[in-house]
């Protein structure tokens, strides 16, 4: 199977310009084959941990305009927006497949506190888990990124890939890099992350979005131009990893019992 990233910039709290702005890396997803795009963190708008400006429900605009895109153009999707909940929005990324249904959501669970996004957004609880042509994959969004035990509850639940949307700034962008290798070698599995690139008033960008395989291969990365990234993922290649290299299965869980997966 192949999926594509696409590391592209927002049009500044700007749905509709954005969305269109995404629409030549969509059809190039499809020309090549992808199964799936996906978009960095918040790309409608840009993020912005203080911005609750464009906070909508699931059926609103924003997810409206996924919806239509996903299914006109055959392609499943990956896309986040603020999402509107009680007491305060949620960073949220729905997982759109080719007909258009909503087949995930997946709340932000570790709010980036440096910036004060905790101070605007509340935190999700639960996984965001989805299956495309019967591969398992799961979500994180960017500051996840720093939290290896979200990457292990995923592996413990089948996840083959993980999909990792992110507005990492450049001036952390070596630990980006990092921490995507750490996740795929400690959990074994496929990881991409796409990641913005350019300027917001918020921060600066420099894209470098990643994917890499089980093994910690580096099977697809981007400089710091707007491009699309493809990587094939390979459901049998998590087993054959984990067969050869048993390092998940041979550790001890949290409450110190043997891990039998």
């Amino acid at each position: 199977m192949k999926i594509a990233g696409a590391q592209i910039g927002s049009r500044w709290e700007d749905p509709q310009k954005s969305l269109q702005k995404a629409e030549p890396f969509i059809r190039k997803a499809v020309d090549d084959g992808a199964s799936l795009i996906c978009f960095p963190e918040q790309y409608p708008t840009g993020w912005d941990p203080r911005s609750v400006r464009h906070v909508e429900e699931r059926d609103g605009p924003i997810v409206s305009r996924f919806r239509h895109l996903a299914q006109e153009y055959g392609i499943a999707l990956l896309g986040s927006f603020r999402e509107r909940s009680d007491p305060k929005p949620r960073n949220t990324c729905i997982v759109v497949d080719r007909e258009g249904e909503i087949a995930a959501t997946y709340a932000k669970s570790h709010l980036f506190t440096p910036a004060h996004e905790d101070e605007h957004y509340s935190p999700g609880n639960t996984p965001g888990i989805f299956r495309l042509s019967n591969v398992p994959f799961g979500i994180a969004i960017c500051y996840d990124l720093r939290f290896p035990g979200l990457f292990g509850a995923y592996a413990r639940a089948g996840v083959c890939c993980m999909l990792v949307p992110a507005a990492w700034p450049a001036s952390r962008i070596g630990h980006w890099e990092l921490l995507l290798m750490a996740r795929a070698i400690e959990y074994q599995v496929y990881v991409m992350g796409v990641n913005p690139t350019g300027m917001t008033p918020v921060e600066t960008y420099c894209g470098r979005s990643l994917a890499i395989d089980p093994s910690g291969t580096v099977v697809a990365e981007a400089g710091e131009e707007e491009v699309l990234i493809p990587a094939v993922i390979d459901p049998e290649m998590v087993f054959r990893v984990r067969e050869a290299l048993p390092v998940y299965r041979n550790g001890l869980l949290d409450d110190g019992s043997r891990n039998q997966a």
